[in-house]
């Protein structure tokens, strides 16, 4: 009789990367350099979304490819990478909110959580650290931005949007801008002038990340279920990153809009901001300001952020763990 063989099933494929299946050693030099090269590429799209945010109603630009035009026409290309130096600090932040994710997440799977909630609550703690981090140079890398906004526009004359009383006519380096800026921050609110915006900040980026996160971890699991084996399981996640970055822009784009004109301005409470405008932008304006622009930005980023880090995650895996995992 001949002898019945029995086949070993094949290891179960692993979806989701955990933070102790990774040599941490390769992933943070790994990661540093990925979200620098992110934020470079797409700073742009960020300073022309708080630009246009900040803005009163189109009064001087119409939309995005609008603004990319004037920038250039009028600045070039270092028009474009305003307050950049000062915002790239947030890949130190970056570094902070992305240990606090995995750490959260890995804690939690300690217990019976559900993939999403683990993910909701990571992505809430992460931007809670992230923002306490990054806020100041937040605070001062937006009132670069929004200098562009005024400068050689004569018919921009709103006190608003220049709230520390720059003299633009003046000849200054990016540096020694920077250093007035925070400078007129210190004497204009003190100390706490540098976490202008912060509660705002935390209004606005705590949803916005622990929705994106749990967003992105239940399209995932859905396309995986329905797409055919041979699709890329990284394209589906690029996929899903983009999909629930979509998705938290147009639930949190007002909470972003107030968060950035407190910011900038110095001046009311978010109660305060939201009624000035409501008064000036009506239910429809305040849902639609900057939403293209920010609707962009969340596509190129979320796409970018997450074919970085989960291409990392692979590279700086384990080698036991490396035959369960597919590209």
């Amino acid at each position: 009789m001949a002898a019945t063989m029995v086949e070993t099933p094949p290891p179960q494929l692993i979806t989701t990367i955990e933070w102790s299946m990774m040599d941490k050693k390769k992933f943070f030099p790994l990661y540093t350099m990925s979200s620098f090269t992110v934020r470079c590429a797409l700073y742009p799209l960020t300073l022309i979304k708080t630009q246009i945010q900040v803005q009163r109603k189109k009064e001087a630009y119409s939309g995005v490819a609008d603004a990319i035009s004037k920038i250039y026409k009028n600045e070039g290309v270092p028009g474009l990478y305003r307050g950049f130096w000062l915002s790239s600090f947030q890949i130190i932040s970056g570094i902070f909110y992305i240990t606090t994710y995995e750490g959260v997440r890995y804690e939690l799977g300690k217990y019976d959580v559900s993939p999403k909630l683990k993910s909701f609550i990571g992505g809430g703690c992460a931007s809670i650290v992230g923002q306490t981090i990054i806020v100041p140079f937040d605070v001062l890398s937006q009132h670069l931005m929004v200098l562009g906004l005024v400068r050689g526009r004569a018919n921009m004359q709103n006190p608003k949007m220049n709230p520390l009383g720059l003299d633009l006519d003046k000849r200054m380096s990016k540096a020694a801008l920077a250093k007035e800026v925070a400078v007129r921050v210190y004497q204009l609110h003190g100390p706490l002038g540098y976490y202008r915006g912060y509660t705002a900040s935390l209004a606005a980026y705590v949803p916005n990340s622990a929705l994106w996160w749990a967003l992105y971890t239940a399209y995932q699991d859905e396309m995986l279920k329905i797409a055919p084996a041979w699709v890329s399981t990284l394209l589906i996640q690029c996929a899903a990153g983009t999909l629930g970055g979509f998705t938290t822009t147009f639930l949190t784009n007002p909470l972003d809009i107030v968060r950035a004109r407190l910011q900038v301005e110095g001046v009311g409470t978010m109660k305060e901001i939201f009624k000035t405008l409501w008064a000036e932008e009506g239910l429809v304006g305040l849902y639609l300001k900057g939403l293209s622009a920010r609707l962009l930005q969340s596509a190129c980023f979320s796409f970018s952020i997450i074919l970085g880090y989960e291409s990392i995650k692979r590279v700086a895996l384990s080698d036991e763990f490396k035959p369960r995992v597919r590209w």
